[in-house]
């Protein structure tokens, strides 16, 4: 799946335009490199956000194409929000 697409899905970011912009600025790094929004994710990767000051860092579990609002956090655990 496609990161920005994932940025989406999972409601870590709200909309795809934004998740695009969001990684075409390099405020997305995935296992620690600057990637693009078409950049393929993997199970396991690990995905940090940067938010202005904050830094959100999860880890992708699973990657299903359409999902619920209420099972969306479980797409990804929880590394570190500072």
């Amino acid at each position: 799946m496609r990161l920005d697409k994932f940025l989406k899905v999972s409601r870590i970011i709200k909309r795809r335009t934004v998740a695009n912009d969001a990684c075409s600025e390099s405020h997305v790094l995935v296992n620690g490199k600057i990637v693009k929004p078409a950049y393929n994710l993997k199970l396991g990767d690990i995905i940090e956000v940067q938010f202005g000051e904050r830094v959100f860092r999860c880890r992708v579990k699973d990657m299903p194409e359409h999902v619920g609002k209420s099972e969306a956090s479980g797409l990804y655990e929880v590394l570190s929000e500072e």
